[in-house]
């Protein structure tokens, strides 16, 4: 049977999410180059305080989100998922820091938990569209790839926020850069390395 959900998410400006190009490459080279864990985060935390009613979570006008204020969100996230020299290349990274920055601010009912990219497609799948019909959005982590097509989501966070199963194939939605991209996702999952990124999953107690 064919299905397609697609969660809500919020723009600044045209741009769909946070972009961690905003930040110069001479003031703050780190987030420039290195944030997109960070800008998933601050994605998140917006996402669950506009949709969820978790208050706390995002310090300034959640209805007028404006660029400036983005900007000093991410740097305040910046302390917990801070670049490094080889990126938040692993989910418990993630889990650890981004838990931190949620205990912070009491929001204790928000738990996540991993999933590796070492599980199997079906079985990932699965996962994905019940996160999706829950109305949580997925944090990703894609680290090597051997499809060029994908060549900047390698070493890359980016929220899953969308599935769609169509005529035998399945697509996610992918949303990094200010849009959304849809992707077939037995050609993202199955990466072609040994080494695997995978999945951050929410629930809410």
């Amino acid at each position: 049977m064919d299905i397609k959900k697609e969660l809500p998410h919020f723009y600044i400006g045209e741009s769909l999410g946070g972009q961690q190009k905003w930040y110069s490459r001479i003031t703050d080279f780190a987030m420039n180059v290195g944030g997109c864990a960070a800008i998933t985060a601050c994605d998140c935390a917006i996402y669950f305080e506009k949709y969820f009613n978790l208050c706390g979570l995002y310090p300034f006008n959640l209805e007028n989100i404006s660029r400036e204020d983005y900007l000093r969100f991410g740097k305040i996230m910046e302390q917990y998922l801070y670049p490094r020299w080889s990126g938040v290349d692993k989910l418990e990274i993630y889990l650890d820091s981004f838990g931190r920055f949620l205990k912070d601010r009491d929001a204790n009912n928000l738990k996540m938990s991993s999933w590796s990219g070492e599980n199997n497609f079906f079985d990932s799948w699965e996962i994905i569209c019940k996160q999706i019909d829950n109305k949580y959005p997925i944090p990703y982590l894609n680290l090597k790839h051997q499809d060029k097509n994908l060549q900047d989501y390698v070493w890359h966070w980016f929220i899953l926020n969308g599935y769609e199963a169509r005529k035998g194939n399945y697509f996610v939605k992918a949303v990094s850069y200010g849009i959304g991209r849809w992707f077939n996702f037995a050609t993202l999952w199955d990466t072609g390395y040994q080494r695997k990124g995978g999945l951050i999953l929410f629930k809410i107690n």
